[in-house]
């Protein structure tokens, strides 16, 4: 069974036609919206501040959503993460306390760090590190260590890649049902 746990009172609310694989861990302040799912080993955790996820949005095997602590009475905003809709995080990738747009694939081992924005149809390569507050314009793709635009992205590698992914990891889930 998967582990869903409350936070401080506060229990996870997954949207309808979510998948979650057996071993997947999600806690706390976690919202998502409909058609998502969390792979065998994500670990999405809401303990320390908001995690708010889209439509059609997969957290592939081993991947980990986090936040940093919000603690308002030392003056600690924290970050919080939200991810837009049609979002895919490959496998044993972290997204910590970012903002993620529609439409963007996360590649397999990437890490995007606190208080980064990523626009809507875009690239994260595998293995690409987006250091802390980076901004990634909408329709590129970044690659490397750091993370630098490589080039701007095509409508068939919107298609082709970050559509297919998405509806793919969608149809995967229905096998589970």
């Amino acid at each position: 069974m998967p582990v869903i746990l409350p936070v401080k009172g506060i229990l996870p609310q997954l949207g309808e036609n979510c998948f979650v694989a057996p071993n997947a861990t999600i806690v706390g302040d976690v919202v998502t919206g409909n058609d998502c799912s969390f792979w065998f080993n994500a670990v999405v955790r809401g303990d320390v501040n908001s995690i708010r996820i889209g439509n059609k949005v997969n957290i592939q095997d081993g991947a980990v959503i986090h936040c940093t602590y919000q603690n308002l009475d030392a003056g600690h905003a924290g970050t919080k993460v939200v991810l837009g809709n049609n979002v895919s995080v490959g496998h044993n990738a972290i997204v910590h306390g970012c903002t993620v747009h529609d439409n963007v694939l996360i590649g397999m081992g990437a890490i995007v760090m606190d208080n980064c924005e990523i626009g809507s149809n875009t690239i994260i390569a595998a293995g690409a590190v987006v250091t802390e507050g980076t901004v990634v314009p909408p329709g590129c793709i970044f690659a490397g260590v750091p993370a630098k635009k490589i080039k701007d992205i095509s409508q068939e590698l919107i298609n082709g890649e970050i559509d297919r992914i998405a509806n793919n990891y969608l149809m995967y889930s229905g096998w589970f049902k």
